[in-house]
């Protein structure tokens, strides 16, 4: 298997949830946070990748894991992704983006997110949506559609899939497969479906 370089997105303000650290929001059955699930899953999918919390939050102080910030800053993801592809092309990896948000994501969806990329990216379309933080990016292509975003002054996350255009790989999934990359962002979010 090749080299994986993760990033767990944690930079967010957490506005729409009453300013919460989503990532630390416990998991359905209360067991764990969101982060500790998530970390548990890329552990078992890629035991062998480097695994990085990105972005600032001192909410996240007591977990011992590296940390990656934004390059530059204030922009939101994008200087997250930026930050997380340089680090990725440093180990020769391929990136795996991931949203703290995520209490569902399974080995399954991780599994073919992690698969040899045929692009420069792997990025799921869900209901009619790509989901670029549960995504795949292979760094050089990636980061030269960010540097090129960054200098259009374009600071969306959908402005660099625009310029990847037909080197990115959509990833289609079944109602079942979707699930799995449901995220909460706010309240309503948490409540069973």
């Amino acid at each position: 298997m090749s080299a994986f370089t993760i990033g767990i997105f944690v930079g967010g303000s957490g506005r729409r949830m009453g300013g919460v650290s989503k990532g630390l929001l416990r998991t359905p059955d209360g067991s764990r946070t969101l982060v500790e699930r998530l970390l548990g899953v890329c552990a078992h999918v890629a035991p062998s990748a480097s695994v990085y919390l990105v972005g600032r939050s001192a909410a996240y102080a007591q977990l011992e894991i590296a940390r990656l910030e934004d390059v530059p800053e204030g922009i939101g993801p994008l200087g997250g992704l930026h930050s997380l592809l340089l680090r990725a092309k440093e180990e020769h990896a391929t990136a795996l983006a991931l949203a703290c948000d995520l209490p569902f994501l399974d080995e399954a969806v991780l599994t073919r997110l992690l698969e040899p990329l045929q692009g420069a990216a792997r990025v799921p379309f869900v209901q009619e949506r790509f989901q670029p933080l549960a995504a795949a990016y292979a760094p050089a292509a990636t980061l030269a559609a960010v540097e090129r975003a960054l200098a259009q002054g374009k600071h969306a996350l959908m402005h660099v899939l625009d310029e990847l255009g037909h080197d990115l790989e959509q990833l289609e999934f079944d109602d079942e497969q979707a699930r799995a990359l449901r995220d909460w962002d706010t309240p309503e979010d948490m409540l069973p479906h």
